[in-house]
C-alpha cells in the first residue's frame, strides 16, 4: 500500500453556499495547518495537523508551504479536438463551427494527430489546475480512444464519448446513426468504468442529430443505463429557431431531448443561455444538469446565462461550470470564474430594479452575484454534484479520490500586487473569511499562473516551472 502525507493549508466545501444566504462560510471548511493522509490515491484522513500527526509517526510528509490547497477543478464542458483552434476569430456559434471547428476536428481521424493533440490537451488541463473533465471528442472513434487512453496514462477521472452528428455539418465530418451506435457500444464496453474512465452518450447537439441518431442515443441509454448523457442546449437563438423548425411537435429545446428519453440524472446540457423558466423547472424535477460556460458565451456572443434562475431554491437545477474550450478562449477554470462573476453582475443589474422597476426581483438578482464561496464550490464539490460524481471526488472527505491543487496567491500579473492588500499581508490566511478573500482575489486577478501544483490520486502531475 502506498501512503502519502500532505501538510498545508486546506480549503474545501461541505455544502452548497447558495443554501446559506448571508452565512456562506458555513458551507466551507478551512484548516490553516492541516494534514491529508492518502492511501493508494484515496483520502484516508484530512484535518488539523496537530490532531492527526501523532497517529502517523514515521509517515513521509510533503509540506506544501505558502499555498492554499483546494480540491482539483472540474471542467464540465470542454472539447478535446479544439485545442489547436482556441481563439479563432469572429463568428457566432453556427458559422464558427463551419469555418473553424469542423475542419480541425476532422483531422482527429488520424491517430498520430489525435494522440499529440490529446497529450497537449491534458498538459493544459493540469497546468490550469483541472483534474477532471467532461469532454467532447469527434465523430471518429480513434479520437475517443486516444482521449481515454491518455487520461488512463495519467490516472485522471474523465467523462467522455464519441460525438454523434449526422446532419447540419459538412459531409466530410458527419457519420451515420448506425455507425455511431455500433462504435459507441464498442467504446462503452472497452472504457466505461475501466480505471477512472466514465462514458457519456454524446449527441453533439440536437440540431446536428437526425431522428435516427436521437433514437440510437435513446437505445444506447436503455442498453447502458449507467452511462452519462452529454450534449448542448439552448446556446444560441438562431440555433434554437432552426431546431424547432425541425421538431414542430416540441415547444422548446429541452423538449427535443425529452422526446427521446434522454433527460434525467446524469444528463448535462451545456450552456443553457436561453432556457425558459419552464425548462429550468423541468430540468430541476428530472435531476438533469446545466453547464455554465461564460467564457464561451461571451466570446461567441451567445448571451448571459441566468445564474440566479438556475439557483432558485424552489426549482434548483444541478449546475457545473465549463470552459467550453475552444469556444471558450481559456483552459483555466479561474478565468471561467472571472467571466462568470461578470455575467452574474450584469444579470444582477438587470433585475435589481435600476433598469426597469417592473422587472425587479431582488432575490434572483442577489443569487446572480458570484461570491468566492459560490464560485469555488461550483468548480469543485458543486461541479461534482452536477455531474453525479460527488461520491468520488469534489472535497476532502475520507474515501474520496485525492485530486487537489496548490494555489499560489502571489501568482499572476506581476504589475498587479493584489495580494498585498488582503488582510493577512501575504503571510497566509488564518480564517475561512481570509481564505475566501484570497480566493476572490485569485479568481478576479489571477489566472493559470496561480496554479503552483496539481495532484491526481495523491501524485503530483504538474509543478509550475
Amino acid at each position: 500500500m502506498s501512503i502519502v502525507g500532505i501538510r498545508g493549508t486546506f480549503f474545501d466545501f461541505i455544502d452548497d453556499p447558495w443554501k446559506h444566504l448571508g452565512q456562506e462560510s458555513a458551507a466551507a471548511r478551512f484548516v490553516a495547518d492541516g494534514l491529508m493522509v492518502i492511501e493508494d490515491g484515496i483520502i484516508a484522513e484530512c484535518g488539523p495537523y496537530a490532531a492527526l500527526a501523532g497517529r502517523h509517526a514515521g509517515l513521509e510528509i510533503t509540506h506544501i508551504e505558502n499555498r492554499l490547497i483546494v480540491p482539483g477543478f472540474i471542467d464540465g464542458h470542454i472539447h478535446v479536438p479544439q485545442t489547436r483552434v482556441v481563439g479563432a476569430y469572429g463568428e457566432q456559434l453556427l458559422p464558427w463551427l463551419q469555418k473553424w471547428v469542423f475542419p480541425e476536428e476532422v483531422k482527429y481521424k488520424d491517430r498520430d494527430y489525435a494522440r499529440e493533440g490529446t497529450r497537449r490537451f491534458f498538459d493544459a488541463l493540469l497546468a490550469s489546475g483541472t483534474t477532471t473533465c467532461q469532454a467532447f471528442t469527434t465523430t471518429a472513434p480513434v479520437a475517443t480512444e486516444e482521449f481515454f487512453e491518455e487520461a488512463s496514462r495519467r490516472n485522471m477521472r474523465v467523462i467522455g464519448g464519441l460525438t454523434g452528428i449526422d446532419r447540419n455539418a459538412p459531409d466530410y465530418y458527419v457519420d451515420t446513426a448506425e455507425n455511431f451506435y455500433r462504435d459507441s457500444v464498442a467504446l462503452i464496453e472497452r472504457y466505461h468504468r475501466h480505471g477512472r474512465n466514465l462514458y457519456a452518450i454524446t449527441p453533439r447537439f440536437a440540431m446536428g442529430a437526425s431522428d435516427a441518431m436521437m433514437r440510437h442515443c435513446e437505445q444506447l441509454k436503455q442498453d447502458f443505463p449507467d452511462c452519462w448523457i452529454n450534449t448542448h442546449i439552448s446556446e444560441n437563438p438562431a440555433e434554437i429557431r432552426a431546431l424547432l423548425d425541425l421538431h414542430p411537435d416540441c415547444a422548446d429545446y429541452l423538449g427535443v431531448y425529452e422526446k427521446y428519453g434522454l433527460v434525467g440524472p446524469k444528463f448535462s446540457g451545456g450552456h443553457g443561455v436561453w432556457l425558459s423558466n419552464d425548462e429550468f423547472r423541468r430540468m430541476s424535477q428530472s435531476g438533469a444538469a446545466v453547464v455554465f460556460c461564460p467564457c464561451s458565451n461571451l466570446f461567441l456572443g451567445s448571451g448571459l446565462f441566468r445564474i440566479g434562475r438556475a439557483t432558485d431554491p424552489d426549482m434548483r437545477v444541478r449546475m457545473s461550470f465549463g470552459t467550453d474550450m475552444g469556444g471558450g478562449n481559456r483552459f483555466s477554470m479561474i478565468n471561467v470564474l472571472d467571466d462568470a462573476y461578470k455575467v452574474g453582475m450584469c444579470n444582477n443589474t438587470l433585475l435589481d430594479g435600476s433598469v426597469n422597476p417592473s422587472l425587479k426581483d431582488a432575490a434572483e438578482a442577489e443569487r446572480n452575484k458570484l461570491s468566492p464561496y459560490r464560485a469555488f464550490w461550483s468548480v469543485t464539490l458543486g461541479g461534482a454534484e452536477g455531474l453525479y460524481i460527488d461520491d468520488m471526488l469534489g472535497n476532502f472527505e475520507p474515501g474520496k479520490e485525492a485530486d487537489f491543487v496548490a494555489l499560489d496567491w502571489n501568482g499572476g500579473p506581476a504589475a498587479l500586487p493584489w495580494h498585498q492588500s488582503l488582510s493577512y499581508r501575504g503571510a497566509g490566511p488564518e480564517t475561512v473569511e481570509e481564505a475566501a478573500d484570497l480566493l476572490f482575489g485569485i479568481m478576479m486577478v489571477g489566472d493559470d499562473r496561480a496554479v503552483d501544483e496539481t495532484w491526481v490520486m495523491g501524485k503530483r502531475l504538474y509543478k509550475k516551472g
